[in-house]
């Protein structure tokens, strides 16, 4: 890393951006020869970079996909969290049982049950901090370094950290407008498996996809997973937003009707709080005893208090009225990011519809580099997410995310008018 280097980066970069990388350049210590070469995969988040920055006052950030936390009943909460802790608060406080607790995996297969997954067996729950770590934990059990995971493009910036840092090889599958194309993923195995690869399983965010909002279609569930239980393929299911479809009628879940060939992986982020840090896994249970002691040997055991508060939530809560509540919420935030694309954006663009979810990915013409854009936006008062984060390429992409659903619609509005004449220079200038 030269000073021209720096300077050259200066003009695309933010100045923390800038300021980060200098002193990583210049702090060379005896103990970096001690690092893995895993360590060396290890990045950070574009999405964690641009999220401290959309923090600083005055500007609209349409960057972080962060549920709208204000219309839970947090006074209600408060008195419930304390309860807990001075009625129950020798279990809540003490180590608890690595796999979590059994109230919770049961009450777990009913929020399931609600999308459509009739059959889960809480034995083969296994409750995880957030669903980041349990594609860690599946990506540990499954992979040696050099095996292939399929993706989609674009695709979970958090899973492809994951990835890169167990040394595993990311292969993409297109998606259209309606999700993952079968004839293509068919192709992709074929090709990889000609070329001797060893592909362990296919990694999809099925309905409202991070960072696209694309749903795969209904029609193409079972396709998906047929092709890859005859390639002797998992598939890695990841659906935090399956119950925040708008028209309140989800979709079948990929595991529902495949117990023994998908490993189902939920969350609390986004229909309850992501502070509390829960997720699960829902393990075929031929597999469940190597996941669940990965699991165990990562994070000894989940919080018994955060578990105990989400069941008491789950419990003692109208949880489905709140989901409806948040399906209100992000419909009417989703309409006024629309309409303030049609209203602002310049000829050229187009951009994905979400039928739930939290993100609009927005594509401009070929030519157009977003990540350079990034801090002209923020020059002009908006931060978005570029394309490149959700991409395993490292060719420039002409797409950025937008996330609606922590922001009140006419803000949404103004942030999209803030970044229409940045979007418009762009394409002028090619």
């Amino acid at each position: 890393m030269t000073h021209e280097t720096l300077d050259a980066a200066a003009d695309v970069l933010p100045a923390e951006a800038i300021d980060a990388i200098e002193r990583a350049a210049t702090s060379a210590h005896r103990h970096d020869e001690l690092f893995s070469e895993r360590a060396a995969n290890i990045k950070q988040s574009a999405v964690r970079d641009v999220f401290d920055i959309s923090l600083r006052p005055g500007l609209v950030s349409l960057a972080g996909g962060s549920p709208y936390l204000q219309s839970l009943p947090l006074e209600r909460l408060g008195q419930t969290a304390a309860k807990i802790i001075a009625e129950q608060g020798l279990t809540a406080l003490q180590y608890g049982n690595g796999q979590g607790t059994e109230e919770l995996r049961t009450q777990i297969c009913e929020v399931m049950a609600a999308e459509g997954i009739l059959d889960a067996d809480p034995r083969n729950v296994v409750i995880t901090a957030g669903s980041q770590s349990a594609q860690d934990v599946a990506t540990k059990v499954f992979c040696n370094p050099g095996d292939v995971v399929l993706v989609e493009d674009p695709t979970y910036v958090g899973a492809l950290n994951t990835f890169e840092a167990y040394q595993v090889e990311v292969a993409t599958v297109p998606m259209d407008q309606h999700g993952l194309v079968p004839d293509l993923l068919e192709a992709r195995i074929a090709a990889l498996q000609t070329a001797g690869k060893n592909i362990k399983f296919l990694y999809t965010i099925p309905n409202f996809n991070n960072p696209s909002g694309i749903t795969l279609a209904e029609e193409r569930r079972q396709q998906i997973v047929d092709i890859c239980r005859k390639a002797n393929i998992l598939v890695l299911e990841d659906n935090p937003y399956g119950l925040l479809r708008f028209d309140g009628k989800p979709l079948a879940p990929l595991r529902a009707g495949n117990p023994d060939d998908v490993i189902y992986m939920g969350s609390f982020s986004k229909i309850f709080a992501p502070g509390l840090r829960i997720g699960w896994a829902l393990v075929p249970a031929h597999l469940q005893r190597r996941y669940y002691l990965a699991s165990e040997a990562v994070t000894l055991c989940p919080s018994t208090l955060n578990q105990m508060l989400v069941s008491a939530y789950l419990r003692d809560y109208d949880w489905k009225a709140q989901i409806e509540t948040y399906r209100g919420l992000y419909a009417e935030r989703c309409e006024a990011m629309l309409a303030a694309l049609e209203e602002y954006m310049p000829e050229g663009l187009s951009w994905t519809r979400p039928e739930g979810g939290f993100f609009v990915w927005v594509t401009l013409p070929e030519g157009v580099d977003t990540y350079p854009l990034l801090r002209k936006a923020i020059d002009a008062g908006v931060v978005f997410i570029p394309g490149a984060a959700f991409t395993h390429s490292d060719e420039p992409s002409n797409k950025l995310r937008l996330a609606f659903s922590a922001v009140p619609p006419e803000i949404i509005a103004e942030g999209v008018r803030r970044l229409a004449p940045v979007l418009r220079d762009a394409i002028a200038a090619l």
